[in-house]
């Protein structure tokens, strides 16, 4: 297939501007943009084919309230690492918008998938994950297309979440999406504007 210039200026602008969000409108994602987001994970490709993403969509607030006390802790523990300067800095920023995001998604990376048959995956079990998280980078450009904003929290022990969410032993936490319309129109990365850390260009290297 062949794409016009103007074509790739959007896609290098959706990629661009591809930001972690935090703050979000109440706004709820509508069901046409639900479809669109879920089709774009089905365009991803995946080792094997084997598809090893699995998605809950976290609606009820008892759930996404749980998620947030599982934050809550994992946080101290990280902000633990800090001195000084720099853990004043991370207590100011902003990591999660668990009260606020109107659509989270809980996404998890079997381990053991049928499908595939175990192709290309028998070296590197990573792989998998790997396939998982462009699935997400696919969720994540199309729903920058429709003006949403996605931010990924991290800060999750992996084990409490695969018990909360009661998965099979063969499913590892991947990924916590928070999803909406953003608070502001501002573009500019939160880490930037926060000082905690500039982008840092990919180094290339030949041999």
């Amino acid at each position: 297939m062949q794409f016009s210039a103007e074509q790739r200026d959007i896609f290098f602008d959706l990629m661009k501007w591809r930001r972690d969000v935090r703050h979000f409108q109440h706004e709820p994602v509508t069901d046409e943009i639900m479809v669109a987001l879920k089709k774009a994970m089905d365009y991803a490709p995946s080792v094997g084919n084997a598809r090893p993403w699995r998605v809950f969509n976290v609606a009820s607030p008892e759930k996404r309230e749980q998620v947030r006390q599982i934050f809550e802790k994992a946080n101290s523990k990280a902000q633990a690492i800090y001195e000084t300067e720099r853990a004043n800095e991370y207590r100011k920023l902003k990591l999660e918008g668990i009260r606020v995001a109107p659509l989270q998604l809980a996404i998890f990376t079997e381990s053991e998938p049928d499908a595939g048959h175990g192709l290309g995956r028998q070296s590197m079990t990573s792989t998998l994950e790997q396939s998982t998280a462009m699935a997400v980078q696919n969720l994540c450009l199309a729903a920058r297309a429709f003006g949403l904003g996605t931010g990924m929290v991290s800060i999750l022990d992996p084990e409490a979440m695969q018990k909360l969410f009661c998965v099979p032993p063969s499913w590892r936490f991947s990924f916590y999406l928070c999803i909406g319309l953003p608070s502001f129109t501002d573009d500019t990365p939160l880490l930037h504007k926060c000082g905690w850390q500039e982008n840092i260009k990919t180094r290339w290297q030949n041999c």
